[in-house]
This record gives C-alpha cells, structure tokens and sequence, in this order.
C-alpha cells in the first residue's frame, strides 16, 4: 500500500510538474496578445507582457526567445484559433448555398467575438507580414480552407447555383474584408454618418448584409 501511494505522488508529481510549462506558456501568451493588440509591435513592451502574466522575465525569454520569437508566436495562434473553429463548420459536406452562408456569419462574428485578432492583423500589416513570413506554419493552415471553398464553389457550379469560374481565394478576401473594414473603420463611420454603427441592430444587419453580397456576386 506505501509504495503504491508513493507511486501515485510521484505520478501526481510528475503530471504538475508537466503543466506548469503549459500554464506559464500559456500565461505568457494570454498577456502578450493583449499588449500586442493594443500597442502593437512596437509599443509593446516585454517587461508589461511578463508583469501581466505574473512571472520572471528571464522565463518569458526561456520560453520564447524573446519579444521576436513571442510576437510570431502570438501571430501564429491567432491564425491557428480562427482556422480551428473553422474547420467545426465542416464545409465539406455543407450544401453550396448553406455553406457559404455559414463561413460568411462565422467570420462575422468571429471578427466581433475576437477584436485583438483585427488588431494583430493590422500591426502585421504595419510590418509588411516580415513576420509572417517567417512561419510556415500559417502557410498550411490557410491552404485547407482555401480548398474547402474551392470545393464547395464546384459543388455550387454543379448545381447551378453558383456561376463558373470564381476564384476561391478571391472570395475570402471578399468576405473578410467586408467584416475587417466595417470593425476597423467603424468609429470613423458612425462619426461621418452620423449613424451607431455600434448598435446590436446594425451589427446585425451587415452580417446579413454580406451574406446578400457574397451570394449575389456567386449567383450565375
């Protein structure tokens, strides 16, 4: 009974002592996006991203190398956050019609549920994706999805609901851009036009007005 309580300690043990990485990585990572989404690269500032996660900062560069190397991999997880909740719409086998609608909507709120995800983007963008150019990684977690709308554009065609030749990753940039430019401008917007572009109601409504967008373009 002692050894096999000892056993089960020093297995207890060893499971907390696995986690603790995972935990302070985690930490880590959680406080760097909010320092990166809202200062950007520049401004950012190791000292505050290991402040916010409550360590040393000797561990942050133990763990990532430094401001660099935790940068990308802040841009890394975004990227693979937003491809993974993409992949629960299962496109493959989704109607042509119900499919594009859904991937409009989900990337509607995803761009509302996530805004550091807008904020990353544009500092990478600010930077000329010098970063971004780095990983390869990114590369081959956009390339299912773009394939998963090829597809679903074919299926589309056979059917004739969708017109021929319709670029798939055209199409993508048609529906993120129509949600990123809404977010990112929208304080310039409501100003302009005087009009709450804030409002649940109007979030609301160009959700479905991108959906009418996208299908109109697709329609033959």
């Amino acid at each position: 009974m002692v050894a096999e309580s000892s056993r089960k300690s020093l297995t207890k043990a060893g499971l907390e002592r696995k986690r603790d990485p995972e935990r302070t990585s985690a930490a880590i990572l959680a406080a760097a996006i909010l320092e990166f989404s809202q200062k950007g690269y520049e401004g950012a500032r190791v000292d505050a991203i290991a402040r916010h996660a409550k360590i040393n900062k000797r561990m942050l560069y133990h763990y990532f190398g430094g401001k660099e190397g935790l940068y990308l991999a802040v841009l890394e997880g975004r990227y693979a956050a937003i491809r993974s909740a993409e992949r629960l719409l299962d496109l493959s086998h989704r109607a042509p019609v119900e499919g594009m609608r859904e991937l409009v909507l989900f990337t509607w709120q995803y761009f509302l549920d996530h805004p550091e995800f807008l904020s990353i983007l544009a500092t990478e963008n600010l930077q000329r994706a010098r970063f971004l150019r780095r990983s390869g990684a990114v590369v081959e977690l956009n390339s299912p999805l773009i394939e998963e709308i090829r597809q679903l554009l074919l299926r589309g065609t056979k059917t004739g609901e969708f017109r021929k030749g319709v670029d798939p990753v055209q199409v993508y940039i048609s529906i993120a851009s129509l949600g990123a430019f809404y977010l990112s401008n929208r304080w310039t917007l409501s100003t302009i036009f005087q009009r709450d572009l804030f409002k649940e109601s109007e979030l609301d409504a160009w959700g479905k007005h991108i959906v009418m967008m996208v299908l109109s373009f697709l329609r033959p």
